[in-house]
């Protein structure tokens, strides 16, 4: 098992720093679910090891998962359009979740009406 990337605290702390994301617990009180407005950008749950799931554009989730164990079609979402990243102990490392964080808040964030963005600040 290899050393983990980010940890629960420093994945939070980086989603939550994007322009106008807020998360919410719409299905129980472990799985959390980070949002520009009423859209959604990213999925976590307490069970280790750590996994988000992450929008993804749907030629690049396939390449990622055929470059990455550690990166699959995503859990209970639509696998097309989405990815599961094993945070912890896998073959994602800290820039690559970084990245793909940024990637799946890009593709939310191009589709949000100007007025949308305009609330955003």
């Amino acid at each position: 098992m290899r050393e983990k990337t980010m940890d629960f605290e420093e994945l939070d702390t980086y989603l939550r720093s994007k322009q106008g994301v807020t998360f919410d617990y719409p299905f129980d009180e472990k799985v959390r679910v980070y949002r520009i407005g009423d859209k959604m950008i990213a999925l976590t749950w307490e069970e280790e090891p750590l996994r988000v799931n992450l929008k993804c554009d749907p030629l690049y989730a396939l390449e990622l998962r055929s470059l990455y164990e550690g990166i699959t079609a995503g859990y209970h979402m639509n696998k097309k359009h989405w990815n599961t990243v094993t945070v912890e102990g896998s073959d994602v490392d800290e820039e690559t979740v970084r990245e793909l964080i940024d990637h799946s808040y890009d593709l939310v964030y191009q589709k949000l009406t100007k007025r949308q963005k305009e609330l955003l600040g």
